[in-house]
Formats: C-alpha cells, structure tokens, sequence
C-alpha cells in the first residue's frame, strides 16, 4: 500500500466514524424529547408442516407476524390517585376521622403506561396486574388511535394478570399459541408500547423456559406461579402486558419483567407462557376468580439444598419434596416427606417453576398424574386437587351490581378490594359526568363508604342502597365520606339535586 492509499483509508475511516457517531448524537437528541377464548383468526403466515414445523417462504421474515400482531396490541393508560400530605388538623376530622379537604392538598391523578393484548373480537383484553393495579380509570388506545375506557373483569396477582373488557366488536385479536412447544433458541417477537413509544417489535429468541425470578414473591399465601418464557428480545417499562409471538403470531406469552439494574433492558426478559395465561383468562371469564388446584406440597429445587438433605439422593433432577400437608391431595396420593417429584402428567418437572406451572393449569378437583422417586425407585400416583380450603368446591365471583344517580355511576366494591383496604362494604364511583358531583370533588376509583345526610350519618353496604339514601336527601346538603383504592380517606360535601 502506498501512501496516498494510507492516507485515502485515513479518511474514509474518519469519515465513517463522523456519520455514526452523528447518528448517535441524533439517537440521543430523540430520546431526550421523548366465553373461553378458543375462538380462531383467520391468518395464513406461514406454510404448516404435519409435524408442527414450518417454512418462512424466503428465510426468516418477521413482517407477516409484526403486521398480524400490532393491530391487537393495545396501549393501557391507567389513572392512578396519589395521596398528598396531610396539613394541620382540624376538629371535623378528629371528631369523624377523615380528612378535611379545606386543609390538606387534594390527591393528585398519576398515570402509568403499558401494554395490553386483545385475545377476541368482542373487546376482551390480557395485560399485567401491576398495569392497572390500583386504578381509578383504564384508558385503552388501538394502533389506530381508537380510544375506549376499560373496566376490569377480574385480576390474579399471583401470575401478575389481569382481565380487562372494552365495549366494541369486530376487532382483530390475537389467538393464542402453545408455549409448550415452543423450544429454547425459537425466533419470538415482543410487541408493545415501551416509553409510550405505540406499536413497538422488537426480535429475540427463547432464551430459557421455566424461569423463576422471585418478583411476585410473598403474595397471597406464597401462592405465585413464576414459570416465565426468556428471552432476548427488546423489553423495556411500557412493554407490560403486551404480547411476545411466534414466528405465526400467535400468542406464546405476555411480556411481564426485565432483568435489569437500570431499570432498561440489560439482556433478558419474562413473559408468562400462554399455557398459563389462557388458563387465567378463562377462569376470571367464567367464574370472575381464579381457581387455584393445589397439590398440598412443600417443595425445594433439589440444587438448592442443604447438603443434610441431599446427601443421600442418588439423583440431581426433580423437586424434593420437604413436607407433605395433612388432609391435601398430596397426601391422599402416597407422597410422603423426601420423595423427589420428577413428572407431572407425562411432562418432566426438573424445578420448583415447572412443577407449579404443570399444576398451576388445573382447578380445585382436577387429577394429576405424579412420577417420582423413593429411595432411588421410581413410582407413579395419581393425585386430586384441592383449593385452599382443602376441599374441591369451585368458587364464582358475582359480578358487582352497577346503578347510576344525577350523572354519577356506581357499583358495589369487589372482595379482593374490600379485604385489602379493610372495608366491610361501600360504594364506588365509576364515572362521574361534567357537573355538580365533579365539581364537588367526586372522582373515579373513590369508595363511598358513609353518607352524612338528614337522617344522621349511614354507613354504606353496597351501591343500591347508597343511591337510596341519595334519593331521601334530595334538596339537602351532605357529606360524602371514603377513601381512594391507596387507602387514602377524604370526603366532600355535596348538594343533592
């Protein structure tokens, strides 16, 4: 090489670096101002094998999946109340024990951004319970920017899903897939709205299945199911509760966590296997609650035992079984203190994650078929499920009764809401339009729980009767008293026409 040719390569170099590094800079510059669902869709992505294989006509091309996807992939805005300090206090709230609105800062409305995914034609919608938990009012955007208002089906905060409906028809939804087939190097791709940035895919495969990462640790009894699909596909806050699809767009899992030290994405992501999230949405479909067949077994990856434990095992897959409870289906099938559970209905359960997943399928009164080890001799047993109650009852959540007065909605407090705060019934407003209740500081998302009216002071029960007591107070002024799903107790007077 000659020196014009060294000195020609010099700058070409040079030249190349300058248009990166100006692309980054600009890169940058943007970011700082930034029934059961079984029902079918029509698609024909790609060309299906009799062994469940399948060609990409011109080698891996994720438009078709991307274009099929996006459209049934929603943005979740929800409206959450954030308390304000307390300032001084004042005799009427000593006297009742709320908050005088005249002295303390009215709460403040947040807002959080995620992802959900339409799962049928009639508006029925999955995303994460953390999207919308604590929500006063649930915003949901299409690609198109359709807007509607959601209400909430049911939620499971022991798989951080949760089941939303907005009122529309002949939508484009996402069927599910089976995450059971679905094997680790497979191309996914993830679809959501990161940094309220609409319609977002990025490309990754499976990085590992039957991940436990201890999010959902110390919920409800120590009754999570963490069984999350990996993956390396590009998730970040506002991914959510959107979908992660195979090659043919279907669903195979619902983005949920990040495994990160920034708060970004560092690498990895978690979805919730479809096998799951069907069978979650199906239950709070039909029945308003999840219903939970628990084997009755205290269990430990056999990796992590102590060494008094694991020293005579003459095998290092399967769970151990630590203790059996008394009276559980567990029990009532042989398994006893030690054995190591290896199989659950044909399907190997080499940890903690999939074991409960495999069991996390069924409901109160199902059967399961259990291989496992004795003393190094392998057996099988089969055992029924039972609640948590210890028998095998299905339980049905009655939808809450909706009645509207003066241009205000109400409806009767779920149990979930009425256990957590604490309440042993109430009122809560659902929509309040544009006037005097709105002016008087009535807002979505608060819990009516006394009224203080002619008559003295009544404690609410339930919706019917608080519109009731509104009727015999009519020309009167009273004091609304409650407090929002944070706990936060406030009241507001108000006169009834």
């Amino acid at each position: 090489m000659n020196k014009k040719q060294f000195f020609l390569g010099i700058i070409l170099a040079s030249l190349i670096g300058g248009v990166i590094a100006l692309a980054g800079a600009s890169y940058l510059t943007r970011q700082n101002s930034a029934s059961n669902f079984t029902d079918k869709q029509d698609t024909s992505l790609v060309n299906w094998l009799s062994d469940d294989k399948f060609i990409v006509p011109d080698g891996i091309n994720f438009v078709a999946s991307a274009a099929a996807v996006t459209p049934a992939v929603v943005h979740v805005k929800s409206s959450v109340t954030i308390s304000q300090s307390q300032r001084g206090s004042d005799p009427f709230e000593e006297f009742f024990g709320f908050r005088n609105p005249e002295r303390e800062m009215k709460p403040r409305e947040g807002m959080s951004s995620g992802s959900g995914v339409i799962i049928s034609e009639d508006g029925y919608i999955v995303t994460n319970n953390h999207v919308i938990e604590n929500a006063t009012k649930i915003d949901i955007s299409l690609e198109d920017n359709t807007r509607y208002t959601a209400r909430v089906i049911g939620t499971d905060p022991t798989t951080d899903l949760a089941l939303l409906k907005i009122e529309a028809k002949g939508l484009r939804f996402v069927k599910f897939g089976d995450s059971d087939k679905m094997k680790v190097g497979e191309w996914v791709l993830a679809v959501g709205n990161p940094f309220d940035l609409t319609s977002t895919v990025t490309a990754g495969i499976i990085s590992a299945k039957a991940r436990n990462i201890g999010i959902l640790r110390d919920l409800e009894n120590n009754l999570q199911i963490e069984s999350f699909l990996q993956t390396d596909a590009v998730v970040n806050p506002g991914n959510s509760g959107g979908a992660l699809v195979n090659l043919a767009g279907e669903l195979i899992g619902i983005n949920t966590a990040i495994a990160s030290r920034t708060g970004t994405f560092n690498g990895y992501a978690f979805a919730v296997p479809s096998s799951i999230v069907k069978k979650v949405m199906d239950d709070l479909l039909e029945y308003g609650t999840v219903q939970r067949g628990l084997l009755g077994v205290q269990i430990q990856d056999i990796s992590r035992l102590d060494e008094s434990l694991s020293g005579g095992l003459t095998t290092s897959r399967g769970v151990y079984v630590i203790d059996v409870n008394k009276g559980s289906g567990g029990e009532e099938a042989g398994l006893k203190s030690g054995d190591v559970i290896i199989g659950i209905d044909g399907i190997e359960t080499n940890n903690v994650a999939k074991l409960q997943e495999m069991v996390a399928r069924k409901r109160p009164g199902d059967k399961v078929e259990i291989k496992y080890l004795r003393n190094g001799k392998e057996s099988k047993a089969t055992a029924m499920l039972k609640n948590i109650s210890g028998d095998t009852n299905i339980v049905k959540v009655i939808p809450p009764k909706i009645v509207s007065f003066d241009g205000v909605t109400f409806e009767d407090i779920k149990p979930a809401m009425k256990e957590r705060l604490g309440l042993e019934g109430g009122a809560g407003i659902t929509s309040v339009e544009d006037n005097n209740w709105k002016k008087s500081g009535a807002k979505p998302g608060f819990i009516i729980t006394s009224v203080i009216g002619s008559g003295g002071r009544n404690k609410i029960n339930n919706s019917e009767q608080l519109v009731e007591i509104l009727k015999d107070n009519i020309g009167e002024e009273v004091v609304i008293l409650g407090l929002y799903p944070n706990g936060q107790e406030y009241y507001f007077e108000i006169k009834i026409e």
